[in-house]
């Protein structure tokens, strides 16, 4: 049965709206109606069609067009107006949503956390490509899940990152699915910690007797997401568990990694290989062939990414730490003594535990603040009792001249804890600037 009826709406017109449109077009539905606070570009629409769009202030008045409306992951679903919406008799889905009912795949794996969901989707590609399984990325991270549609085979085994945006409606969860770390995120968004909680929780809610839930047993959000799932529970962390990290080694069914054998840095990489190997260990994959595979993974850009030694420094690229957690986690992996480029656009992040974490630092020698954020972040430190010499810099290149002056033997770590706005664009153009610095270098 077809998973949507015309009219159907497309409710935000970015990457993934613009895939929704393709996917609609592929299946015959010609009534259409686009959404968007944003102005769109006819350039986008096809000509052989008339679309409907809605924009500016008003652009939810489409909603009185459709049947059906596929939101668009960052748009809120119990908005007032979709609510109504869906009172009288609209149906109201998503991309994941529809690729959940349509998709042939017999297995999918389904990645959620609040940290390190881009790092575990990739590794467990990185295993099943090694034992030549065919899989493909999707969802949050890789391409829009509808694309997945595309090349779909009963064969393939689907691997989804799927943030709460994507989760928070979802009534379907995947026959494996893997909870990483859960702390809090996007409260600018989500009405309160528990909405987002509750909505990472769908993840593992709907799953059958024959699933299997992979879960952190370190986070206590995590463990409490893992006891709403009835499938099969496996556990990864330190102590007794199925995937046990201890120092900087993993051992997984009775075989040992150590992270001086991979190419990736950072020991809290360790949990997304346990994550990813106990994945695999669900499909039927020995923990030696993950562990084997493991070794020759390389990190996601600007993911804690090692840029090489100049003039005996080491270059750290943690441009995609937006958050302070992230930089903790950066900064507890560092073994030289070493400089920290902090700072960004102000989200209201509550930097207090990362300013006391970096007072219990002794490899810590320098800080160089950038952004909106530079003052209050300079504050948190100050009044947690970091002593290092500390310094706000109005832009990159003045603070990666100041952090450079650890010297040889040290380690320049960017990683700014907060997102790139004001002065990049994106994480990515942050991540590229730095390495752009470092490149210069003699």
């Amino acid at each position: 049965m077809q998973s949507v009826v015309a009219p159907v709406g497309i409710l935000g017109f970015g990457v993934e709206g613009q895939s929704s449109l393709q996917y609609l077009l592929s299946i015959g539905i010609k009534e259409i109606v686009i959404m968007d606070k944003n102005p769109i570009d006819p350039q986008l629409l096809p000509k052989e069609i008339e679309i409907k769009t809605f924009t500016g202030e008003h652009y939810l008045d489409g909603l009185k067009e459709c049947v059906t409306v596929i939101r668009s992951a960052g748009v809120y679903p119990m908005l007032p107006e979709l609510l109504k919406f869906q009172m009288n008799g609209g149906l109201l889905t998503s991309q994941i949503e529809i690729y959940f009912q349509e998709t042939k795949a017999k297995k999918i794996i389904g990645v959620t956390g609040t940290l390190g969901k881009g790092s575990v989707v990739s590794m467990i590609a990185h295993i099943l490509k090694s034992v030549n399984k065919p899989c493909e990325i999707g969802g949050n991270f890789g391409i829009p899940a509808l694309d997945l549609l595309k090349t779909d085979s009963p064969d393939r085994i689907s691997i989804l990152e799927l943030s709460s945006f994507q989760l928070m409606t979802l009534s379907i969860s995947p026959s494996i699915a893997v909870v990483l770390r859960v702390t809090s995120e996007h409260l600018d968004w989500h009405h309160s910690v528990e909405e987002y909680r509750d909505a990472k929780a769908n993840l593992v809610r709907y799953q059958k007797k024959s699933d299997c839930c992979i879960y952190l047993q370190d986070s206590v959000h995590a463990t409490a997401i893992a006891k709403q799932t009835k499938a099969l529970t496996l556990s990864f962390g330190h102590g007794a568990c199925d995937a046990c990290v201890e120092g900087e080694t993993l051992s997984v069914s009775g075989h040992k990694l150590n992270l001086s054998e991979c190419k990736i840095r950072g020991v809290y990489q360790l949990e997304n290989m346990a994550a990813a190997a106990l994945a695999c260990k669900a499909l039927g994959i020995f923990g030696g062939e993950s562990l084997q595979a493991l070794k020759s993974y390389e990190p996601l850009r600007f993911r804690m990414q090692y840029k090489g030694e100049k003039a005996g420094i080491e270059f750290y690229n943690d441009s995609y730490a937006t958050r302070p957690d992230a930089t903790i986690a950066a900064a507890k992996s560092m073994k030289r003594p070493f400089s920290l480029i902090l700072g960004g656009s102000e989200k209201n992040a509550d930097f207090m535990e990362l300013a006391s974490f970096l007072t219990s630092l002794p490899l810590l020698k320098k800080v160089a603040f950038i952004g909106d954020t530079a003052n209050r972040l300079e504050q948190a430190l100050l009044e947690a009792g970091v002593s290092v010499p500390m310094k706000i810099f109005p832009n990159l290149d003045e603070a990666f001249s100041y952090a450079l002056q650890i010297g040889e033997g040290g380690a320049l770590l960017f990683s700014p804890a907060c997102a790139s706005f004001g002065l990049f664009k994106n994480y990515k153009v942050r991540g590229e600037a730095f390495d752009h610095l470092v490149d210069l270098l003699p």
